[in-house]
């Protein structure tokens, strides 16, 4: 009941309503992530969120993760 469903690739873009192009954010960040420009990506790796902030907070965009629900 805390988080919202984000589409990474918004379906009026042609992004599908699947898990693959989904991420579970608190509303604060959902919003953030539509009127900002920071954006969201799956790691195609392991299948994980990433945040890419804007050059202006990291000139170099190193994607971010949360890590306080990390995987063991």
């Amino acid at each position: 009941r805390w988080t919202d469903g984000h589409h990474i690739v918004h379906w009026a873009d042609g992004g599908t309503t699947s898990l693959d192009n989904a991420v579970l954010l608190c509303g604060y960040h959902h919003r953030q992530v539509h009127h900002s420009p920071w954006q969201v990506r799956i790691n195609p790796g392991d299948g994980l969120p990433e945040f890419i902030p804007p050059t202006y907070i990291d000139p170099e965009q190193k994607p971010q993760r949360n890590r306080y629900h990390r995987r063991q």
